[in-house]
């Protein structure tokens, strides 16, 4: 592990305007010292997983890229909305087409899951949903401590700034532990 750590980030959104991805924002300029996070941006080129489309010519190039990133990664931040009680489709995609073999690059990957939503409890149990996959994955998920941003909307100005200032404590905390748990990981 080198001396800076490299994190690459992920939002389970294709809306332009989401709140998944203004906090991916926030993470990225709050990084602690010596942490840099680099927020994929292909996601949206990422087809449906079909498993014909891999047999007959392999990963799609933005499959591809992502799970180079993943593998070069220190860490992968995921930041996800939550849809009838469970992950985004745009974030099990991902999962599904980059946990395909060979090489799967979540085995021991330390992961940190967070997400932001309108609703009360922010993203609490697509977070979990989202978690679950990683059980089988072997991907070492950060449990605590938690970041669920609820009532987003009223969290984040018209520039994307997030405003509230105990959400930014938690932000920070978050990505302090995130630090320490790639560390602790990769010993």
């Amino acid at each position: 592990m080198s001396d800076t750590l490299n994190v690459v980030a992920v939002s389970g959104s294709l809306r332009k305007a989401s709140f998944n991805n203004k906090l991916l924002n926030v993470c990225q300029s709050r990084a602690p010292d010596g942490m840099n996070i680099e927020i994929f941006d292909q996601i949206i080129d990422i087809p449906i997983f079909n498993q014909d489309v891999l047999d007959d010519g392999g990963f799609p190039p933005a499959v591809a890229a992502l799970r180079e990133k993943i593998a070069a990664a220190d860490g992968l931040l995921i930041s996800t909305p939550e849809y009838n009680h469970a992950v985004s489709c745009v974030a099990k995609n991902m999962v599904d087409w980059v946990s395909r073999p060979p090489d799967q690059p979540f085995k021991g990957k330390p992961i940190a899951v967070t997400g932001a939503a309108m609703g009360g409890l922010g993203t609490a149990l697509g977070q979990y949903s989202l978690r679950h996959c990683f059980v089988f994955l072997d991907g070492r998920v950060m449990n605590q401590p938690e970041v669920f941003v609820g009532a987003a909307h009223t969290k984040f100005d018209d520039n994307g700034n997030l405003t509230d200032e105990p959400t930014l404590e938690f932000v920070d905390k978050f990505l302090g532990a995130f630090a320490h748990w790639m560390v602790k990981v990769g010993e």
